[in-house]
């Protein structure tokens, strides 16, 4: 056994996000507690919301004291963590989520930050002008003083040369794992109980993700109502303003459809194993982990021919062009219509998400440590 090391994370996303960046700091936390407990780790956040996070002992948890840094928690956590982490005596602070503290790279602790993707640079119309100046600042000293940085993608590495100019040698290519929740077959009575919790029909599609403009929600339901595919439809996600865009197709298809926002991480692997398909054809992911999530799930898989996505489904998910209705449209027909390919989707689903245990990806990251 290795020596053991004292890591720091900034964990202001596992403990108030409970999708997306939350997803990715709550399993990198959990993966690495799980198979290296011989290290110590501690979380560094501006608040604590046990209802998304209550992290296991002997974590430890470090938020603001003293009701000054808790007026200021953007000014702790860019300036005062630092101090805080050298009190801490760690070797290594990991930002998981494109930032990193300021000064630490002459505290003399090491440190890696991961990039998930640069959707805000490569699709700025999505953002407010102060929103992309306050992150383009950010990512630029993540980037300059980092000893190393974790791309979660392929395509995020290549954004990262392309947009901030990073020298590929200093980028370290590491998928994200997955909820071991996702792999886990549910009781039958477990099913059912979330089943009838949710008054869930008995075959549906499922549509996961935040509904927004990328998601590309508006298009999924325009390719159902214009042709006709006649079966109900689930979508689980949180709702923004863009839902508003999407009340023509809902007059359409009335009566077989249906909206949850608040499900928890069982609930939601239960639901893509009650599932006849999820599909996932957003325009843009760093990513894409609702695309494993459902492959581990049991659930075959519609997913875009862009970005990420096909680094993700490997061999066993559909792709079509997310921008071309019909398209998504035949891409649903073919997977509600031919029980064969479906069936062999879902054994291909399967063999895929083994890449993405969270036993292989704590090797990864522990490697990227031991390194530093």
């Amino acid at each position: 056994m290795t020596e053991p090391l004292k890591i720091g994370f900034d964990a202001k996303r596992a403990f108030l996000n409970s999708t997306g960046l939350g997803s990715y700091s709550r399993n990198t936390i959990h993966a690495l507690n799980t198979y290296y407990p011989h290290n110590d780790y501690y979380l560094f956040t501006p608040s604590v919301n046990p209802e998304i996070y209550e992290p296991p002992k002997p974590l430890v948890t470090v938020a603001p004291e003293g009701q000054w840094w808790k007026s200021v928690k953007p000014v702790w956590r860019t300036y005062k963590v630092t101090e805080l982490a050298q009190k801490s005596g760690l070797d290594i602070f990991h930002g998981l989520s494109h930032e990193l503290p300021v000064g630490l790279e002459k505290a003399g602790i090491r440190s890696v930050v991961t990039f998930h993707d640069l959707i805000v640079m490569r699709y700025p119309r999505f953002y407010r002008a102060a929103d992309r100046r306050f992150y383009y600042r950010k990512y630029k000293h993540a980037v300059k003083v980092a000893d190393k940085i974790i791309a979660i993608s392929q395509q995020t590495k290549l954004d990262l040369v392309e947009y901030l100019k990073v020298d590929e040698s200093r980028i370290e290519l590491l998928y994200q794992c997955v909820n071991p929740m996702f792999f886990e077959r549910s009781r039958p009575e477990d099913l059912e109980f979330t089943r009838v919790k949710y008054r869930l029909p008995h075959q549906f599609i499922l549509i996961p993700g935040t509904i927004e403009k990328r998601k590309n929600q508006d298009q999924v339901l325009r390719a159902i109502a214009e042709n006709e595919i006649d079966f109900p439809i689930v979508l689980v996600g949180k709702q923004t303003p863009f839902f508003k865009s999407l009340k023509p197709y809902l007059k359409q298809l009335e009566g077989r459809i249906m909206f949850l926002t608040e499900v928890s991480n069982q609930e939601l692997s239960h639901i893509y194993q009650m599932a006849y398909l999820s599909i996932f054809v957003s325009l843009f992911e760093g990513f894409g982990l609702p695309v494993v999530e459902a492959q581990a799930s049991g659930c075959p898989v519609l997913t875009s021919n862009v970005s990420s996505m096909p680094e993700a489904g490997g061999k066993a998910a559909l792709y079509v062009n997310p921008e071309k209705v019909d398209e998504i449209a035949d891409g649903i027909k073919l997977l509600l219509s031919d029980t064969k390919m479906r069936e062999e989707r879902i054994s291909l689903g399967y063999e895929n998400a083994e890449r993405f245990r969270s036993e292989q990806y704590a090797r990864g990251l522990m490697e990227i440590y031991q390194k530093l």
